[in-house]
């Protein structure tokens, strides 16, 4: 499956208030090379294993694979990750037909906020709510595989 996505910092927390859905994640890398992830998400009571591909050139598309797994087991994986787990609360804000995902992350990447939504084509166009600012859809420091490795907090803007 091809997963298009673009990226946002998000500008304000007014998308507490939008949000009908709000649960930890902690994930780790077993592999975090560009060419292909894998990653170990543990989500509420849920748990995923996830590869995925190197990013299009527009940044936006790329090959993604999911596989729900035991909790227990993702626990267990999480162990034999790269060093760096990221550690994050993700809310989810409905916005007509659209569901943006708003990341607040927390340890060495707290002060970050990020919004991502998914969508049918590079093309598509959307309602952008007020509280979404600069996209870094290209911009790979914004890549989890990267912050989990160097951290929001080490980086100087």
């Amino acid at each position: 499956m091809i997963e298009i996505e673009r990226k946002f910092l998000v500008t304000s927390e007014a998308y507490k208030a939008e949000a009908f859905s709000e649960k930890r994640i902690k994930q780790g890398y077993l592999s975090s090379v560009p060419e292909r992830t894998v990653r170990v998400r543990t989500k509420g009571d849920c748990a995923f294993l996830t590869i995925k591909g190197a990013s299009s050139e527009s940044g936006m598309s790329r090959f993604e694979w999911e596989k729900e797994i035991p909790v227990e087991e993702a626990e267990k994986l999480l162990l034999l990750c790269e060093k760096g787990i990221i550690d994050k609360t993700r809310y989810e804000v409905k916005l007509k037909d659209k569901i943006f995902e708003i990341d607040e992350f927390y340890g060495e990447n707290e002060g970050l906020v990020m919004a991502e939504i998914e969508l049918q084509s590079e093309a598509e166009t959307f309602e952008k709510p007020l509280w979404l600012g600069e996209e870094v859809t290209t911009d790979p420091r914004f890549y989890n595989s990267y912050l989990s490795k160097n951290p929001f907090k080490s980086w100087t803007i």
